[in-house]
């Protein structure tokens, strides 16, 4: 089930489209930008994931489709650049599809002459392809857009593109369980964030799921609307009554390896942001409806693997343990 299927239920109303943008540079700097089929105007390529596909996959598959080139050096932005989320992402299409653009990006290089041998596909999305000087670009598409470019302008020592004013995002609710009477057990996104907090001794907060009774990390889904450090700092005081003063991005999780089946047959591909707490201050106490138990764990007694809540907590630990505890 790709977007265009779940919009077939769901209507025009905001989605969280999960998706990718490319930004590609040449020897001289210039970015690499496709004008659009769709109203006219400039975005660097990119667009939204299908189930199953991570963020590097899509990332090259756009590329192809919408420019018929190939990047060898083509990887993720470290988190701190490559993150796209909040309400400042919000945009309406022509068609009056209404999404919240959620995921990251990628970066990459190639020579200028490799326009010559460009072969955008057929489906009308690229009208154009130009490379552009970050300090001359076209009237961009949305802002998405110009927080992408914003990201090389900074690296270039360039000021900041404003962003349009954006509609208040709607109001919280449980976006993935309204979603569900629509599209069913079909695999979906499921952006969130977990968050890794610690105690004097290097000890880790894990929490036991009441549903699975499995161990888990504070954390949960994003909200439309919500970047994911809203998100971690809302969970981590929903679930234990804690507050962090500082929540820092470590790694996203993303891909086939994170799809995950509830105990009530819901399919989620997980796209997760995993945060270190720091400044942590509160009184523990769980959550009562959603927690059954908390604990504080030392890095070489964590619980066994069939014991923790599927293959995105085992993830987040192994990088936990890896690294050590802060």
């Amino acid at each position: 089930m790709d977007l265009m299927a779940v919009r077939a239920v769901w209507g025009s109303g905001p989605l969280m489209g999960a998706a990718v943008g490319v930004l590609l540079q040449d020897e001289q700097e210039r970015v690499l930008l496709q004008r659009r089929g769709d109203d006219g105007l400039w975005s660097e390529p990119g667009g939204a994931l299908n189930p199953g596909e991570d963020f590097l996959t899509g990332a090259r598959r756009e590329l192809m489709e919408e420019t018929g080139l190939g990047c060898p050096d083509l990887r993720l932005l470290p988190v701190t650049e490559g993150l796209q989320d909040g309400p400042a992402l919000f945009h309406r299409y022509p068609n009056g599809h209404e999404i919240y653009i959620v995921g990251m990006r990628a970066y990459g290089t190639l020579p200028a002459s490799a326009l010559e041998y460009a072969q955008p596909d057929d489906s009308g999305e690229t009208l154009d392809l130009r490379w552009f000087a970050l300090d001359d670009l076209p009237r961009l598409s949305n802002n998405a857009n110009r927080a992408s470019m914003n990201v090389l302008r900074a690296r270039a020592g360039l000021p900041p593109l404003p962003l349009a004013p954006t509609p208040p995002p709607p109001p919280a609710g449980n976006y993935l369980r309204e979603l569900r009477r629509f599209i069913g057990h079909h695999p979906w996104f499921a952006p969130g964030a977990n968050v890794l907090v610690t105690d004097d001794r290097g000890h880790l907060l894990l929490l036991r799921d009441a549903h699975t009774r499995l161990w888990t990390l504070p954390g949960g889904s994003l909200e439309p609307g919500e970047t994911f450090a809203q998100t971690a700092a809302r969970e981590l005081f929903e679930e234990t009554a804690l507050s962090a003063a500082h929540l820092d991005p470590l790694e996203v999780f993303d891909g086939p390896a994170y799809r995950f089946t509830y105990p009530n047959g819901d399919v989620v591909d997980f796209i997760s942001v995993l945060y270190r707490a720091r400044g942590v201050t509160g009184i523990l106490r769980p959550q009562q409806t959603e927690v059954l138990e908390a604990r504080w764990f030392a890095p070489d007694d964590l619980p066994a693997d069939p014991d923790l809540s599927g293959p995105l907590i085992r993830a987040n630990l192994r990088w936990w343990r890896g690294r050590g505890s802060p």
